[in-house]
């Protein structure tokens, strides 16, 4: 991520709301900390640094993830970046069940360019962005195709965690077409097949149903 963020590394910040202590150690952890005299007072951890979250060609907040357990899931923690005078844990509420959200002010991402994805990758990765802008352009690929090929060089940046595609039956499905190449090859291949079955049909004598116009 951008290293002007780093020298948060190390540090913690914390915020008190009612009876909770939260508390925020970027690149680290998020941990809660009930503050009562319950004996079972909840004290546990809301996420660990895991990824950060882009959008735009900018870093947008950072995820905690693999927090304590909660029933079925583990908890999880978006931290938004926003800019502020000092550097402090703002705000905290939880949208849903186990998942939560801060605010982190800090004048560190202030600057408009501050969170900009482009300039912190290499220049190997920032010359395959281009060639991918340039093939959306020349209409070569689809948004889908373009989209894939930005979340592999996040993932080779180690921006984003690589995810495993689901397997169905250990094969993998898959009906997205990154160009229109393999669009169009694929739809003379599935033309050819219903032709070779409609003449098997044909020869059999079976009737069947064919759309008007193909």
């Amino acid at each position: 991520g951008p290293a002007h963020l780093f020298r948060l590394a190390g540090k913690c910040f914390s915020f008190v709301e009612s009876t909770y202590k939260y508390e925020f150690c970027p690149f680290h952890n998020v941990t809660q900390h009930e503050q009562t005299f319950r004996w079972n007072a909840y004290s546990g951890i809301l996420g660990i640094w895991h990824e950060w979250e882009i959008e735009n060609n900018t870093f947008v907040g950072m995820w905690m993830r693999e927090g304590d357990s909660c029933e079925t899931k583990s908890r999880q923690t978006k931290v938004h970046l926003v800019c502020g005078k000092s550097n402090k844990l703002a705000y905290v509420s939880e949208p849903s069940t186990c998942v939560y959200s801060l605010t982190f002010e800090t004048p560190l991402v202030c600057h408009p360019h501050s969170l900009l994805v482009y300039p912190t990758l290499t220049e190997a990765l920032q010359r395959k962005w281009d060639e991918a802008e340039q093939l959306l352009y020349d209409e070569l690929i689809t948004d889908q195709g373009y989209k894939k090929i930005l979340k592999e060089i996040f993932e080779e940046a180690g921006l984003l965690k690589a995810t495993e595609e689901k397997e169905v039956d250990n094969k993998k499905i898959s009906l997205e077409f990154e160009t229109v190449e393999k669009c169009n090859k694929e739809y003379k291949q599935l033309s050819k097949e219903i032709k070779r079955l409609q003449d098997l049909l044909s020869q059999h004598g079976i009737a069947y149903k064919g759309i008007s116009g193909e």
